[in-house]
């Protein structure tokens, strides 16, 4: 059956992330979301009204580095849930994608639009710094280069600036939407039997930076775009750029789609939500997109091929981790980012030997890569 308007607003339209959905007043290490992070540090900024969470999950493979949003989380709770998961997803992420980083995310409580000012990421660069290398940060949803660039007046443990002497660096956003393009269309050449996407249709939730720029890379290889947002110059950008036909943001999960793309907030991928959709490949680049583990299987069950987010969307952190190191060529970055494609053809032929969730797969050889260095 199919859900109500209603519902599916409800399902969409939360003002904290829905990868945060969990009870309010939990305790840290009660908090099922916390999976043996080496350490979640909370700071304050009371001349700039700076208030976040910092989590280290792994460093085993090396020091934690991950990107830092700014949302205005309805409480404390939802925000420790959401940069644990986020911190986790960067250890699967990072160890994947072959660098040698581990785990780490920082999330600041507050609104992007209205509460940001230089003084405040001074602020956060000065957090970041007082860890001593333990996390190295970046830009996340809400943050912008001019934000980390602020931040790097107080730490050097910050990437996604434009670091002189790297040959690659600033805002990964473009990179990021490169590879969720590759891991798309390794998506659709594994489900649907396609080398192509023309005349293809792909529904993009959240047409913000990386969203905007898939599209791009959508409407250049013929496929037709249906698009939402809850921010409209968003939806009005990629209208006139691309000619994309516009959803209701309540909607655009269950249009008659070839591909859904989730771009914007995690955790739209529920019990709620599966059932009623028409896709038969979703491949985006939202982190923590599956609401709980057990989504990835009530995928498989249905025939919807999942493309793990933290695999297509793994573009953004070779490209910053690659300006932080500072001697990667462009070439080596491009080739790095390439292998997303591949990746992604080897966990779905995986999951089908194995007769596995995606999700699982993935999840499994990150652990894997990650206790063989610890």
């Amino acid at each position: 059956m199919l859900m109500t308007a209603e519902k599916r607003a409800a399902s969409q339209s939360r003002r904290t992330p829905p990868d945060t959905a969990r009870g309010s007043g939990m305790t840290l290490f009660s908090n099922p979301d916390f999976d043996g992070h080496e350490a979640v540090h909370a700071f304050f900024d009371e001349a700039t009204g700076l208030k976040g969470i910092i989590a280290v999950h792994s460093r085993a493979l090396g020091p934690g580095f991950g990107g830092c949003r700014m949302w205005p989380y309805e409480s404390e709770a939802e925000a420790i849930s959401d940069v644990l998961r986020l911190s986790r997803g960067m250890s699967y992420k990072n160890a994947l994608a072959g660098l040698s980083y581990g785990g780490g995310k920082a999330v600041i409580i507050g609104n992007s639009k209205t509460d940001k000012s230089p003084e405040l990421f001074e602020a956060y660069g000065r957090a970041v710094d007082a860890l001593g290398g333990r996390y190295i940060t970046a830009e996340d949803v809400g943050i912008k280069v001019a934000d980390m660039k602020a931040a790097a007046r107080r730490t050097a443990y910050v990437s996604g600036i434009g670091r002189e002497g790297s040959q690659v660096g600033g805002d990964p956003s473009p990179n990021t939407a490169y590879g969720v393009y590759l891991g798309l269309k390794a998506a659709v050449r594994h489900k649907l039997g396609r080398e192509d996407l023309t005349g293809l249709r792909v529904a993009v939730q959240g047409v913000g930076n990386v969203g905007f720029h898939l599209c791009r890379h959508l409407h250049g290889s013929g496929a037709e775009i249906v698009v939402a947002d809850v921010y409209k110059p968003n939806v009005d950008r990629a209208r006139e750029a691309f000619g994309a036909e516009v959803a209701d943001p309540a909607a655009i999960l269950f249009e008659d789609v070839d591909v859904l793309a989730p771009c914007a907030l995690g955790g739209v991928i529920n019990a709620e939500t599966i059932a009623d959709l028409r896709a038969q490949v979703i491949a985006g680049a939202a982190n923590n997109q599956l609401g709980v583990e057990a989504d990835g299987i009530t995928l498989r069950r249905r025939g919807i091929l999942y493309a793990p987010d933290y695999v297509v969307n793994s573009a953004g952190i070779i490209t910053v981790a690659a300006e932080y190191d500072g001697d990667v060529t462009l070439d080596e970055v491009t080739a790095r980012i390439g292998r997303i494609h591949e990746r992604s053809l080897a966990i779905f032929e995986r999951a089908d030997r194995e007769d596995r969730p995606t999700s699982e797969i993935a999840d499994q050889m990150a652990r894997e890569i990650i206790a063989e260095a610890a």
